[in-house]
């Protein structure tokens, strides 16, 4: 059963809580559309599994329902990074009702979580990372861009002279450079540039807001891409977006995944994300000697264990090269 079919069976006063909910994650929380739509999904799951289980309002939620409900997930097979994201849904949406008076008592506060398998991230190599980023003015055109930029008749020259090739390079290279997600990236304007102190302002998760400085090779890939590319691609309708898809509008995320992954295919590397790069850039810091808070400020991570997963894979490099070079490893 989807959702959408679970979210219509809710009694009236459920149906009504999960929605007051949603509204409180985006406008309040100021979480991501994808934390919304996750949460949600997750609190629609567990009171439709409430409402079987003999609950007829929130006030009869206690720690067993909540604790049968991932059972049961957890009999249909459901990853452990998956349930621990369903146990801190149904702890926020508990907190929640618990302050907006719905329900008088608090029992995701009693729910542990499941401690979620971290794989330690894909992370290329310095050399690597230098060959992809420098693929942008030669991969040509993404499938999405050449279809669109066919249907609206515009001119075959090479990617160089439409300003797309100009955008790849600007684009790879600053999302190495800062170590920025995909959505960050596309979400930039021309005023969140500070060419003169080579900063970009950044809104992360929970539109939180922080400058990461990039150097030289992305300064100059920018400035190419706003003297030259930009321009080719501009229409009234762009406004100030930093990077644009052949139609004019705001470059998106799913153009940004090809663009990286062509790259990647043209250096000759495995299937490259976004995200991998930005694994790249944190590990390449550290690496170098940057201090673990200061990467932690740069990625915008709000918790310093989301960063020393990094530290992780330095160790697993030097192990590595410790069992290749060392005569008695």
């Amino acid at each position: 059963m989807d959702t959408r079919q679970m979210h219509e069976e809710l009694p009236d006063a459920m149906r009504q809580a999960v929605d007051d909910f949603g509204r409180h994650l985006a406008r309040v929380d100021n979480r991501s559309e994808h934390t919304v739509r996750a949460y949600v999904g997750d609190v629609v799951s567990l009171l439709h599994h409430a409402a079987g289980a003999g609950c007829a309002a929130l006030g009869d939620l206690d720690i067993a329902v909540l604790r049968g409900w991932l059972a049961a997930r957890m009999r249909d097979g459901a990853a452990r990074t998956s349930q621990a994201r369903r146990a801190a849904a149904a702890r926020n949406f508990t907190a929640w009702a618990h302050r907006a008076g719905i329900a008088a008592n608090d029992p995701g506060a009693q729910l542990a979580s499941p401690k979620a398998h971290r794989d330690l991230p894909t992370v290329l190599r310095a050399d690597q990372a230098a060959a992809l980023v420098t693929q942008g003015s030669d991969t040509g055109r993404n499938d999405a861009d050449k279809n669109s930029a066919s249907r609206n008749g515009a001119s075959k020259n090479s990617a160089g002279e439409n300003g797309i090739g100009e955008r790849d390079r600007a684009v790879l290279e600053l999302l190495y450079a800062a170590g920025i997600r995909v959505s960050e990236l596309c979400g930039l304007d021309r005023a969140d540039l500070d060419e003169s102190r080579r900063l970009v302002r950044v809104f992360g998760k929970g539109a939180k807001e922080r400058a990461v400085p990039y150097g030289l090779p992305a300064q100059r890939a920018l400035d190419d891409w706003l003297r030259h590319g930009r321009p080719a691609l501009a229409t009234p309708e762009s406004g100030d977006a930093l990077f644009l898809g052949v139609k004019g509008g705001r470059l998106q995320p799913t153009v940004v995944r090809r663009i990286v992954d062509a790259a990647a295919r043209a250096a000759g590397l495995p299937h490259t994300s976004p995200h991998d790069l930005r694994h790249s850039a944190a590990t390449h810091l550290l690496d170098g000697g940057a201090d673990l808070r200061a990467v932690q400020d740069l990625l915008g991570h709000a918790s310093l264990s989301s960063t020393q997963i990094y530290t992780h894979v330095s160790t697993e490099r030097l192990r590595a090269a410790f069992k290749q070079a060392h005569p008695r490893a």
